[in-house]
């Protein structure tokens, strides 16, 4: 990710210490291949109409989402504004949406899934997908405005991450659970899955061996499904069991669960992501097989409908952002460049403002399709995490071939040791970002030495 650290801090220095990322991040993954004709400016448009037609106040600084019946909101829309709107550099609409997912919560700190309005539940306990868009929310809410106001981010971000590892995730066997209150091997839904963000949750929690055993269980069902079910592409099904067949428990949903449709159509995004972030090998392999369909299969971007059966036979009827979004995220894997471009003016050209779901989505997908859909810096990979006083201090790419960025508080003092013992460098800190530039030095193993007051941490660096 050295790529999109050197932009964010690029942008660091032209903004207040209230805020760290504007928007337009503009971010260039380090993964992946880009649309030429990408254009912050789409995504921003799309924001403006998301906002203008699905935000709601209600009292007290709470805002909602509109659903398909406006009367109505659902805890997957409170997690997709969050995520839009901490992206959007919104903090005002950020911190209405959550407050008004805290007023609506069950007994296990998860919000029921369907609300009346402003306030009333319709629909009892938890989606799951709802709590992983709103920790991972939290986390980049913790990066973009610190901590330390009314709300603190971080600390919320911690505790809604236990609660989805104690409630949403399935004891022993690692199977993402559709709702707190029911699934795991029986039934789950792989659109749910989001294994980006179980890495920076298990950064983000000092939890890393059972999160990445979440992401690697993750790769294990959708596989599984592809396989039994002889299924074109990454054509996942909506529903199916921890082992990959088709869910019993599935009878309720549309085609039994069994069809690639509005469910499964969210799953080529949320795979891509873990390519384009981290680089994982089962993302880029999952996501070529969804963009190859695509492109091979049905001819091109603009002859997707919104509906198929495992074995790539259409079974939907309509050209929608749903469908045509998801496959152009996938595409930024696919490496065929005239492929994704096509997919992402196809996505551009789309206009369905008044539907929630497309509308919604869409504007998730641009903003992933325009770099404004990033890992923030302090959810990032690195050798180490830990506390200085109240503050989290990181320190990244590590090993590293010149420079190095330490996260700490503002007025630390860094100090850099050689591999001979002797001080280096030292420096007062003035932003949180500070970069390490050891590019006229030999190889070798270094210690940079965090000052804090009367606190101090050593830790060791690579430099290749």
């Amino acid at each position: 990710m050295k790529n999109l650290l050197l932009i964010s801090i690029a942008f660091l220095c032209l903004k207040s210490h209230s805020q760290k990322q504007s928007f337009p991040a503009n971010v260039v993954f380090n993964n992946g291949i880009m649309a030429s004709s990408k254009n912050s400016q789409d995504a921003l448009n799309n924001y403006t109409i998301w906002k203008t037609n699905f935000v709601e106040a209600c009292s007290n600084g709470r805002y909602r989402i509109k659903f398909d019946n406006p009367s109505e909101t659902v805890s997957e829309g409170i997690g997709y504004g969050m995520l839009l709107s901490v992206y959007a550099a919104d903090k005002t609409l950020f911190d209405g949406l959550w407050l008004y997912y805290k007023d609506n919560v069950n007994s296990n700190g998860v919000m029921n899934w369907k609300i009346n309005g402003c306030s009333g539940i319709n629909g009892p306990n938890g989606a799951t997908d709802a709590e992983l868009d709103a920790a991972f929310a939290l986390i980049v809410a913790d990066f973009q405005w610190a901590s330390t106001g009314t709300i603190n981010y971080k600390n919320d971000a911690k505790t809604l991450i236990a609660v989805i590892k104690t409630h949403e995730v399935e004891a022993n066997t690692f199977v993402l659970k559709p709702g707190d209150q029911f699934g795991g091997s029986q039934i789950t839904n792989p659109s749910y899955f989001s294994p980006a963000y179980y890495r920076a949750f298990g950064n983000f929690t000092n939890d890393s061996t059972f999160w990445n055993a979440v992401a690697a269980k993750s790769y294990t069902v959708i596989n599984n499904n592809l396989t039994q079910n002889n299924a074109a592409g990454g054509l996942v099904s909506d529903w199916c069991q921890g082992s990959g067949a088709y869910s019993p428990d599935a009878g309720g949903y549309k085609n039994a669960g069994k069809t690639y449709n509005y469910d499964a159509a969210r799953t080529p995004w949320r795979i891509a992501v873990d390519y384009l972030w981290y680089g994982n090998a089962d993302a880029k392999t999952y996501a070529k097989k969804s963009s190859d369909f695509v492109r091979v299969n049905l001819g091109g971007s603009a002859n997707i409908k919104d509906g198929y059966n495992q074995d790539g036979t259409l079974n939907g009827q309509w050209h929608n952002a749903t469908f045509v979004g998801a496959f152009a995220c996938a595409a930024m894997a696919g490496e065929n460049q005239a492929h994704l471009d096509a997919s992402y003016n196809d996505l551009n050209g789309l206009n369905e403002p008044k539907s929630y779901f497309n509308q919604t989505l869409k504007t998730l997908y641009m903003f992933l399709l325009t770099g404004n859909f990033y890992l923030p810096q302090n959810a990032t990979l690195a050798n180490s995490d830990f506390e200085l006083e109240k503050a989290t201090v990181t320190l990244y790419p590590n090993p590293s071939a010149d420079r190095f960025t330490v996260f700490a508080p503002e007025k630390s003092t860094i100090s850099v040791i050689s591999p001979q013992g002797k001080i280096i460098s030292e420096l007062k800190t003035t932003s949180e970002n500070t970069e390490i530039n050891l590019a006229s030095y030999s190889s070798g193993l270094y210690l940079i030495k965090i000052t804090d007051g009367n606190k101090s941490i050593t830790k060791k660096v690579i430099l290749k």
